[in-house]
């Protein structure tokens, strides 16, 4: 009854849209932040032009700004006019480790250092978009500050995608280097763009919605031999093929898929370098998904169990390490459902979409781990274009429709100013 309450009042709250002429208005600076950012890509933990170009843009907006926390997130904070709440709103800055191969006339042509390897960078999942939205509703809120209710919290996170191996980063560093310490808001939200809608839909649910995730490293240690002589050797291709096909097992037979879903993936394999030599190892990466912590931790035995025993089995040695990564995605049930009929005016009650679980991650669940959040996808395939086929989000053929990403702007600002009056 309360939270029927609640949805009624927020409904008739968030009836007016804020400051309409003000984000058409900022709409092409934004769509020239995008197109810079994106054009400059810049990987986990060295987002520099990017935080640099982040914190000139706040500190011209009159805010108080912190800088290199979690190396190279920045924290902007607004005052409003009047009395509230501390609201966050939050935008990750990092690019992928993918060559661009999208026509267009600002296409990253950026590379840099992945795993020892030279590689192409992009902005192939979108984040260039999300900064850019932020910045833009920065201007638009700072503009009208004096009607906001309580203070906005700008958090440009790095690293969403994961820190270099040997470094943190991240929504979990960034907690832990105490940015909700000083000023912990009441609620955060986020927002991410997806190719798998239509642009001018969005995706939203409450409740658990993206996966946790662990990567694992194994290494297969045998012994090295000529190829025409195998019998003088421990074969760690052959160890590792049979340690591949039996993790297969671990979720279509040993794990309750009724009660929630799992996924165990291999991303990649090396080992040796002639057609007739057997190495002396294998090394394999994988990721690990599911969406409940008692699956998670069975899943992590079972990984360690199956291959110690088939590499001994095989006579060789398995080296195996579990990384931890992000917890699942949560979406507070009572935010969410107040704030939905925000979405609603933004985007139209008949365009937001129910969604499925989705076994992505997002670090974004560290910071609803520590206050209430709502984080949602928009649609960003132009609405000519079918949907089946069209390029995921890490694809290097990923492409924005960039007339949607006003509604990103839109939302971000109407969720600050009905956020207080829903309370």
């Amino acid at each position: 009854m309360r939270l029927l309450t609640i949805v009624m009042i927020a409904t008739s709250m968030s009836a007016a849209a804020y400051f309409e002429d003000d984000i058409k208005n900022i709409e092409p600076q934004m769509i020239e932040w995008r197109r810079d950012f994106h054009q400059n890509p810049e990987l986990s933990n060295r987002e520099f032009r990017t935080a640099k170009i982040v914190a000139e843009h706040l500190s011209k907006l009159g805010m108080e700004v912190q800088t290199e926390i979690a190396h190279t997130g920045v924290v902007g904070l607004l005052k409003g006019g009047k009395p509230g709440p501390v609201v966050a709103l939050r935008a990750d800055m990092d690019a992928l480790p993918v060559t661009e191969q999208v026509d267009l006339p600002f296409a990253s042509k950026a590379t840099d250092t992945y795993r020892g390897e030279t590689v192409g960078v992009m902005h192939a999942c979108g984040h260039d978009s999300h900064v850019a939205m932020l910045m833009a509703a920065a201007e638009v809120l700072a503009q009208n500050k004096e009607d906001i209710a309580g203070t906005v919290m700008f958090i440009f996170q790095p690293a969403e995608e994961g820190a270099p191996k040997g470094e943190e980063g991240g929504a979990e560093l960034m907690l832990k280097e105490g940015v909700f310490d000083q000023l912990k808001p009441e609620a955060v939200f986020g927002i991410h763009v997806t190719s798998g809608q239509h642009s001018g839909n969005v995706l939203y649910r409450t409740g658990p919605y993206m996966a946790a995730v662990d990567d694992f490293e194994l290494t297969i240690k045998g012994k090295q031999a000529h190829g025409s002589q195998p019998w003088k050797g421990i074969d760690p291709i052959v160890t590792s093929a049979q340690v591949i096909n039996s993790v297969q097992t671990i979720v279509s037979r040993k794990v309750n898929v009724t009660k929630a879903p799992a996924v165990v993936s291999f991303g990649a394999i090396k080992g040796g370098i002639r057609n007739n030599i057997i190495p002396d190892e294998v090394t394999m990466v994988g990721t690990i998904r599911n969406f409940d912590m008692d699956i998670r931790d069975h899943i992590h035995d079972q990984l360690h169990l199956i291959t110690k025993n088939v590499a001994e089995a095989n006579g060789a040695v398995a080296e195996f390490k579990i990384n931890h990564g992000y917890p699942v995605t949560v979406n507070n049930p009572e935010l969410s459902e107040l704030m939905k009929p925000t979405l609603a005016k933004v985007f139209g009650a008949e365009h937001i979409i129910d969604s499925a679980l989705i076994t992505g991650a997002e670090d974004f669940s560290f910071f609803a781990n520590e206050t209430p959040g709502l984080y949602f996808f928009i649609g960003i395939t132009p609405k000519d274009r079918s949907l089946n086929g069209i390029p995921s989000n890490h694809s290097p053929q990923f492409y924005i429709d960039e007339a949607a990403l006003i509604k990103g702007v839109d939302v971000f600002v109407q969720l600050v100013m009905d956020y207080p009056q829903a309370q």
